[in-house]
């Protein structure tokens, strides 16, 4: 069984804080992409059952209605499991009863929003749009389409963000009752506008205050299943699970990244490449300690951890022998407990530093 990421390029205007590959959503892109698009997954595409399919972006609920109708019949070449989580990103200015008509069409059962924020100052900071009121009009048009399964996107800690406008931002979310609030402090990525505009980090300590406030807050409704991720039981993302498990998966469109036959790569940016057939712009074949590398760096951002007994199971080789575990235990930076090993959860905030001394 597969997964698969579907990367839709095209935005109607670009985000100040986005490094992800892109475009300006243009008619004489699209149809030439999508063509381009379904060669590469007949070409790839192995017939395998697929139990996770993830279409984003980009921005994919800016595409019209006869673009998406295309785009879906594309999906139609994957042979889905009984149940397939089909996920879809919106932005919320996109979410229409006749955009959620063509989604429940083609399957689609959980669809994930980029809110961001309802702050005037921090939206037009990220030059996002986003409305309390019209969010919550938007979620019960979303439930009486027949999809229960929403994510909402939350972005904290830009520049002169308080510490009140977080705190505001984590009731309205929650006062949404999302099943899945993926949350992420605002990172200044290279080939980005806040980077050319020499944007400065918020203080250190301000940005972890946010973190622990933002996980006591929510893991009294939700599961705190991964560092930046919380849902409500049965709600955890299957899709981003395959991820931190390691598993394979297929990522098809320009700037998608895939992890296939023990191959991990990474798809042209370049979108005259693309359309020229020359999908992968890098690849590699990983030995077996990058293999475990990779099984240690993602599976240490559940907040369960890894299991020592499935390690050893796919690699044959003890965790203990291969990385500088024992040291991190009794620092206590590690805990070993029901056959796991996970990062401590007071410790989370410093995954990376303590991820940095194991790999």
């Amino acid at each position: 069984m597969k997964h698969v990421y579907i990367h839709i390029p095209f935005c109607k205007n670009i985000c100040s804080y986005c490094d992800f590959c892109k475009l300006y959503h243009l008619p004489k892109f699209t149809e030439n992409y999508f063509d381009a698009l379904k060669r590469e997954i007949t070409d790839s595409y192995l017939d395998e059952l697929v139990t996770t399919i993830y279409i984003g972006g980009g921005t994919p609920s800016c595409l019209t209605k006869e673009e998406l109708d295309k785009l879906f019949s594309i999906v139609n070449i994957f042979k889905k499991s009984t149940n397939c989580e089909f996920t879809f990103e919106c932005n919320p200015e996109d979410i229409t009863e006749e955009l959620l008509t063509t989604l429940v069409s083609a399957g689609v059962n959980r669809i994930s929003i980029g809110v961001e924020s309802f702050n005037k100052n921090n939206l037009e900071f990220m030059e996002r749009k986003a409305d309390f009121n019209d969010m919550q009009n938007k979620m019960n048009l979303i439930r009486q389409k027949g999809i229960n399964n929403i994510n909402l996107d939350l972005i904290y800690a830009l520049p002169n963000e308080s510490f009140e406008t977080l705190k505001k931002d984590v009731k309205l979310l929650l006062k949404l009752n999302p099943e899945h609030i993926s949350t992420y402090s605002l990172i200044i990525e290279e080939d980005t506008k806040l980077k050319l505009n020499n944007t400065n980090y918020i203080d250190e300590e301000l940005d972890a205050k946010m973190y622990e406030y933002i996980c006591k807050k929510l893991k009294k409704n939700y599961n705190h299943y991964e560092v930046s991720n919380f849902s409500k039981e049965g709600y955890e993302s299957v899709h981003n699970l395959a991820y931190w498990q390691n598993e394979e998966y297929y990522g098809f469109g320009l700037g998608a990244s895939g992890y296939i036959n023990g191959f991990r790569y990474e798809n042209t940016h370049n979108l005259d490449e693309y359309l020229k057939g020359n999908y992968h712009q890098e690849e590699s074949l990983l030995s077996k300690t990058e293999m475990m590398e990779y099984e240690v760096i993602l599976g240490l951002r559940m907040l369960k951890g890894i299991s020592i007994q499935t390690f050893f199971d796919k690699y044959e080789t003890n965790i203990q022998d291969v990385f500088p575990v024992k040291p991190l235990l009794k620092s206590k930076e590690l805990i070993y407990k029901n056959g796991y090993i996970f990062i401590n959860p007071e410790k989370i905030y410093l995954m990376n530093e303590i991820l940095l001394k194991l790999v």
